[in-house]
């Protein structure tokens, strides 16, 4: 991860909590097919740093088809087709401001523009979605989600979906936009998610911050 997110998370990371977690992803690593690659787990703060950060989106956990995680939420490696939850982004981006800049299902250009991709759990068992949840994950990134709030103004945070939505608790209205809406699933895309016009919110909120607007 990115020096000023080692900086701003160190309380976290130095906990006994946090070396239990590394214990715990080392043995599995050794011994499991896990999701994403080692070396990508902590990809979204390394590829968008706490300074640049201007956008928070935030997934449940990695795809647990082997090929397709790489550290960031929504996304997939480039020649992978698009799952249906990042589809119907894409749609939905189509729909709002007339067109995507993303090539395929890859997300990374969205996070060297400062939009966070964040997981609540950061890694997973390949072909068991959520087998990881409650293993220490999620206090972690709580944190990192606590920290963007706390220390920064005029964040977007796009909150999808009843786990997301939970995180609206750390975050204050009156210094950042909270976007929520139904999860971009096939199954509840249609409860709210389609015509949520989250991606031409964000631009406008950040451009009336004098902040610069995301090439969605």
């Amino acid at each position: 991860m990115k020096t000023d997110w080692r900086d701003i998370l160190s309380p976290t990371i130095h906990t006994p909590e946090f070396a239990r977690l590394l214990a715990f992803e080392n043995h599995v690593y050794a011994t499991e097919h896990v999701l994403p690659a080692k070396e990508n787990v902590f990809a979204a703060l390394q590829l968008c740093s706490f300074a640049d950060t201007r956008v928070v989106i935030l997934g449940q956990d990695p795809y647990p088809t082997p090929g397709h995680a790489h550290g960031l939420a929504f996304s997939v490696e480039p020649g992978v087709a698009p799952p249906p939850s990042l589809r119907n982004m894409l749609k939905e981006i189509a729909d709002d401001v007339g067109g995507s800049s993303i090539v395929g299902g890859d997300l990374r250009p969205w996070a060297r523009q400062g939009v966070l991709l964040l997981n609540a759990i950061l890694t997973v068992r390949a072909g068991a979605s959520l087998s990881h949840a409650g293993k220490g994950w999620e206090p972690f990134t709580d944190a990192v989600v606590r920290a963007v709030a706390e220390r920064k103004e005029h964040v977007v945070f796009m909150l999808w979906g009843a786990k997301a939505k939970a995180k609206a608790a750390f975050i204050d209205p009156a210094r950042h936009l909270i976007l929520t809406a139904a999860h971009p699933s096939p199954l509840s895309a249609f409860n709210g998610f389609f015509g949520c016009r989250h991606f031409s919110k964000a631009n406008a909120y950040l451009t009336a911050h004098g902040l610069p607007p995301i090439r969605w």
